[in-house]
């Protein structure tokens, strides 16, 4: 019996897994989903958007405002007053010089506080506004 324990023992090897390919692999992929992320800044307040038939998907978003009917704003789930969406977006400016922002309004606000937002974003110098509707 000794000698038949002996020979098995003798025959297996120790077999290890390569773990280093596998580590590279997905520190690659980790770093490629990093750099390729865009980071969006969302409004943090649900919102009933209006609907409309030529609605149609925005790519590139970075800052999102939300309008609630009450008419207050949001960014980043924060409350933002109305005077201080110029200093706002011009400070996202200076980080994200060709940044896109999307207004999402509730569509029980008031057009004059969209016009407001609108026109803050515009004054600050974002070339690049949307306001934000569902698809019928």
């Amino acid at each position: 019996m000794k000698s038949i324990r002996y020979m098995r023992g003798s025959r297996t090897r120790k077999s290890e897994i390569n773990m280093t390919p596998l580590i590279d692999i997905v520190f690659i992929l980790l770093i490629f989903f990093i750099v390729t992320t865009s980071f969006v800044r969302e409004a943090g307040v649900d919102v009933q958007r209006p609907s409309a038939q030529t609605a149609e998907t925005k790519e590139k978003a970075n800052v999102i405002l939300g309008l609630t009917a009450q008419g207050q704003i949001f960014v980043e789930g924060r409350p933002l007053d109305i005077r201080s969406v110029r200093a706002y977006m011009e400070r996202f400016l200076a980080e994200t010089p060709e940044g896109a922002v999307v207004i999402v309004a509730d569509k029980q606000s008031m057009t004059g506080a969209t016009v407001q937002v609108l026109d803050q974003c515009r004054l600050a110098g974002v070339k690049n506004i949307s306001i934000a509707a569902k698809k019928q």
